[in-house]
């Protein structure tokens, strides 16, 4: 069976660093792999891109289409994606471009890139201008070695607690910009920005992946070869239903960012922090030197 055409131009990606002839010849290509909004499948798609102040713009045009693009739909759904860059390889939080920020960028991609202006011109939907905002692991100190789970479990424990002082930096600005522009004694104005939103999802759906591969792998095993952990993993499961909990809140109040009380959102992301930090102190002093002696990946020698 043949492979389609978007194949064949990943393949040769893959194979020639990031190079490839055909349409794409000396343009500036990437892959994006997103997460399937409904099948939660990953799919990798070939995409031209702009640089613009330390960021990779791609935009989707679906070739002036009056619909947009798969792709984008997914990224709504899990704002966490893959990109490959010539030979490198890393995670970034997909945020859409919003209000008059998009049109700045939109004009900077069509003076880069005028195809894209044509495909603006095909179809009244207003084309997506999406931000890939890398996602590093690593603290501020450089990457670190990974050698071990609990090099591992630290690493995640750093991206979650970056991308959560994200998401309160950036809801906090947003609070102070709307109280700037309203009245004295008028309530904020409810909504939220797709900044916001983009980085929580993001922040949550990695802290709702760790903790299940905790409770249903990791703690299970240590139970089992370390029974003097026992009562400390009972607890650590229990801050895992309580930051649940949480979670839950953040993730219904993002379902609609228009009408959302950014007041109350405010609030549960200060409980998140207060929950999620404790927790991830309890979990580094506890386990931390147990995972130590463990290889990762799993099979590495030790």
């Amino acid at each position: 069976m043949p492979i389609s055409f978007n194949q064949s131009v990943i393949e040769e990606f893959r194979a020639h660093g990031g190079k490839v002839g055909g349409p794409f010849e000396g343009g500036d290509l990437l892959l994006l792999t997103t997460t399937g909004a409904k099948s939660g499948a990953s799919h990798t798609t070939p995409l031209g891109y702009v640089r613009h102040d330390g960021l990779l713009l791609v935009i989707g045009s679906n070739l002036g289409a009056p619909r947009h693009p798969a792709w984008y739909h997914n990224l709504l759904a899990h704002p966490l994606v893959r990109v490959e860059l010539g030979t490198e390889e890393f995670e970034a939080v997909a945020v859409p471009a919003e209000g008059t920020r998009r049109d700045r960028l939109f004009a900077h991609v069509a003076r880069a890139e005028p195809g894209y202006a044509g495909y603006q011109e095909r179809t009244s939907r207003l084309l997506p201008v999406v931000a890939l905002e890398r996602a590093e692991h690593a603290d501020a100190g450089g990457p670190r070695e990974i050698v071990s789970l609990a090099d591992k479990v630290l690493e995640v424990h750093t991206w979650l607690r970056a991308q959560l002082k994200h998401v309160l930096a950036e809801t906090d600005a947003h609070l102070a910009a709307v109280a700037a522009h309203r009245g004295p004694g008028e309530p904020p104005a409810p909504g939220l920005g797709m900044q916001i939103r983009q980085h929580c999802l993001a922040f949550c759906g990695t802290l709702t992946f760790h903790h299940t591969g905790e409770d249903a792998h990791v703690f299970p095993a240590l139970a089992e070869h370390h029974p003097r952990l026992r009562d400390a993993l009972d607890r650590l499961r229990e801050e895992h239903r309580t930051v649940a909990r949480v979670k839950d809140e953040l993730l219904a109040l993002l379902g609609d960012i228009g009408a959302a009380d950014p007041v109350r959102f405010r609030a549960e992301l200060g409980r998140m922090v207060d929950e999620l930090t404790a927790h991830l102190d309890h979990e580094e002093a506890w386990l931390l030197p147990v995972l130590a002696a463990v290889p990762f990946p799993p099979g590495a020698a030790a």
